[in-house]
């Protein structure tokens, strides 16, 4: 017989299973649902002690944990105390801690402890706050009652207190079931595992499986039954599979290596040409993680477009831009912007020709250049745009929106490549984009790639995509010699 071991985000307890709780024991199973400590002082070892001590009562000798938005932390803390009883860890659209990370860098609020009174203790939200922990989409109002009604305080320590764990979190059988409603799906991870940072690759993994809820962030209020059945099968190992893609690592054009230049976050790909030289910097996308190997600008990626403009006659830079998390785009905007100064102060490029390329999460990065434009910037280039913050982006500052900055009249020519596959939500940040841009009358020229994904430079090796990179690579160059 299995147990699951029911572990819900902050405020809630394990009321909030009840529903869920019921129709796994019609099958069976054994269930305990955990309400945590919520004294002052409680931090996040008191809650990984909470579920460990829940473990050692359960009768079955199997336990399969369920960790919800904040909860995954607790349960990858008692999962490393007691690898003896936890067969599988299921990810209720929750992130991914590592050893070391706080569940504040990781919680969809990170402004939440700024609320903790005098004792510690963070009031809980009601109505439409609790939108800010994610979409309360399929909520009835009963259910958006029942959570203000029986939410409790959120000792700040168990958010900001670091979970150290003894081995990696997915050392044993895992799933992932993701809530759509609230912006994530299996796409949104395939695309991860195929072209995102090289810490998702671990999903590839076959003991790890995905399901899809068609519901909003709380599936145990929303869609109980569908949970429940979803949760059973998670505990038979069901659940879709991710492969690793076909060509990782590999940059889909074989450019030559070119002259290369370190200045601190900057790197210069060289021409071979004199004088001063017209310059693409590219600005990659995110969050990455601070310990990425290679880091972006010596990733195949953005070794190869650098050297491939420089092949073409202009000076191809790269920057290692700290956007580790989605509170960090400020922080990224400032290191792009010294950057800039960088490359346009050397004498080898031309400081009134310089075109500024973003790619993926990085599109949010182009907001401010979109808005108010210097005369040097000839254009602004866009690979696979994120070109709005996503709904469940809830950390991003409010001035990183390219849809909304695009409707200054003034934008710069912009060059937009557009992946075909696509995930759907990102997709839908570029179209939102595209109707701004109309409506402004910004000049756009689109270079559409019907059969690529994300990231697709490494990952699809097709006569369409080499002619999409090297055709948008030319397109820039030309904006940068006009005029």
């Amino acid at each position: 017989m299995t147990a699951f071991v029911l572990v819900s985000g902050p405020f809630t307890g394990g009321w909030v299973w009840q529903e869920v709780a019921e129709r796994l024991r019609e099958s069976g199973a054994e269930v305990c649902a955990a309400t945590l400590s919520a004294e002052p002082g409680t931090d996040l070892e008191t809650h990984i002690a909470d579920v460990a001590r829940l473990i050692d009562g359960v009768a079955a000798p199997d336990v399969v944990l369920v960790g919800h938005d904040y909860g995954i932390h607790p349960v990858l803390g008692a999962a490393d105390r007691r690898p003896e009883r936890v067969v599988r860890v299921v990810y209720l659209d929750a992130g991914m801690p590592q050893d070391g990370d706080a569940a504040l860098a990781l919680v969809p609020d990170p402004t939440v402890t700024d609320r903790a009174g005098d004792d510690g203790l963070v009031p809980p939200p009601t109505g439409a706050e609790w939108g800010r922990w994610g979409s309360t989409a399929g909520l009835t109002a009963a259910a958006l009652e029942r959570l203000d009604r029986l939410a409790v305080p959120q000792p700040s320590g168990t958010l900001t207190q670091p979970l150290r764990l003894t081995g990696s979190p997915f050392d044993r059988p895992t799933t992932g079931v993701l809530c759509t409603a609230n912006g994530s799906g299996i796409g949104m991870v395939e695309m991860l595992v195929a072209s995102g940072p090289p810490q998702f690759r671990v999903l590839a993994d076959p003991r790890i499986g995905f399901f899809e809820l068609d519901t909003g962030h709380w599936p145990m209020l929303s869609a109980p039954a569908a949970l429940a059945d979803v949760l059973l099968l998670a505990a038979a190992d069901e659940g879709h599979r991710l492969t690793a893609p076909a060509h990782p690592g590999t940059f889909l054009l074989d450019v030559p290596e070119r002259p290369r230049e370190r200045k601190g976050r900057l790197d210069l790909h060289l021409p071979d040409a004199e004088g001063p030289r017209p310059a693409v910097l590219f600005v990659h996308g995110g969050p990455v993680s601070p310990d990425q190997r290679p880091t972006p600008r010596d990733s195949s990626t953005f070794l190869g477009y650098a050297r491939h403009v420089a092949g073409l006659g202009a000076v191809g830079a790269t920057v290692d831009h700290r956007l580790y998390g989605l509170a960090d785009y400020p922080r990224a905007a400032g290191d792009v912007a010294e950057a800039v100064d960088l490359l346009r102060a050397d004498p080898r490029v031309d400081e009134d020709r310089i075109a500024l390329w973003f790619f993926s999460g990085g599109g949010l990065l182009s907001a401010p250049w979109l808005a108010t434009p210097p005369a040097w910037l000839r254009c602004v280039a866009l690979t696979y745009p994120v070109l709005a913050p996503p709904l469940d982006w809830r950390g991003v500052h409010p001035r990183f929106h390219p849809a909304e900055a695009v409707a200054a009249a003034s934008s710069p020519p912009i060059v937009l490549t557009r992946a075909g596959l696509e995930h759907r939500v990102f997709a839908g940040t570029v179209e939102e984009f595209l109707t701004a841009a109309g409506k402004a009358g910004a000049e756009v020229d689109l270079v559409d790639v019907p059969h690529a994904r994300h990231g697709f430079e490494t990952i699809d090796h097709t006569e369409e995509t080499r002619d999409a990179v090297d055709r948008a690579a030319r397109r820039v160059l030309g904006r940068l010699a006009a005029g």
